[in-house]
């Protein structure tokens, strides 16, 4: 398995630098600390898929990793999807969902649509109300999620015409990368995260794609552990992406 440091990137062309700190997001009384690639226009998909091996993430044209003092708790993982089996409750949830007819799945451009930014805005001030991203205006969320210089995909789901939930998906060499998604905060019990990660391990099983990307879980952090469900998953580990074992599960999926 290779190392991740033996892996060329264009040094010459891009820059590293650590930001001041801010409030996490995930672990409370912490403050946090990105370290950034720049310039973004020298991050083509070529060159974030390396990034990515790397423990990298992106937010629009940022393309960022943890880099906090004195912690270590965001672990990046990935979902080894081509040895991916639904357990009995993710079983249940596709069988639910994909009724014919019943979930229409569409591409569409990535452009603003006025019925997207109003799901996402439904969507954060009802499940990270003060999370920072509640207030977005059209222009923030432009920045977010469809400011990309890479191959990103942007899906809609529907059911009966009705919008139910967009996820942003990046296309990388080895794999797909779940940037996004955000959904109808209304039908708490659909379980449309979950579905939309397992429809995502769908399509890397279709196109034969190992990997689905799913950034940072923190063991500590309520807001991760649904990530524990999608097993066998690899961490980065010392620089090695090693096979996860013993985590936790939820209770209940998104």
């Amino acid at each position: 398995m290779a190392n991740i440091n033996d892996l060329a990137l264009p040094e010459s062309l891009l820059h590293f630098y650590t930001t001041a700190p801010y409030p996490c997001s995930y672990l409370p009384d912490r403050q946090a600390r990105s370290q950034v690639a720049v310039p973004p226009s020298q991050v083509d998909t070529s060159t974030y898929g390396m990034l990515v091996h790397r423990g990298f993430r992106r937010s629009g044209q940022f393309t960022y990793r943890p880099r906090c003092d004195g912690c270590q708790r965001c672990v990046p993982v990935r979902v080894r999807a081509l040895e991916f089996s639904p357990d009995r409750t993710q079983r249940k949830i596709i069988n639910r969902l994909n009724v014919p007819g019943l979930m229409q799945v569409s591409e569409r451009p990535l452009i603003f649509d006025p019925e997207h930014y109003a799901l996402y805005r439904d969507y954060q001030q009802s499940r990270h109300p003060q999370g920072g991203m509640d207030d977005d205006d059209p222009d923030q969320y432009r920045e977010f999620l469809l400011n990309s210089g890479i191959d990103t995909r942007l899906v809609e789901f529907r059911i009966d015409g009705k919008l139910v939930m967009v996820s942003m998906i990046d296309v990388l060499n080895d794999g797909l990368s779940a940037v996004y998604t955000f959904f109808d905060p209304g039908t708490p019990k659909a379980s449309y995260g979950t579905y939309a990660i397992l429809w995502q391990i769908i399509q890397c099983q279709y196109n034969h794609l190992p990997y689905l990307y799913l950034g940072y879980w923190i063991g500590e952090s309520t807001k991760m552990a649904y990530k524990a469900r999608f097993q066998p998953m690899d961490m980065l580990d010392n620089d090695r992406w090693i096979k996860m074992s013993g985590l936790p599960a939820p209770s209940e999926p998104l």
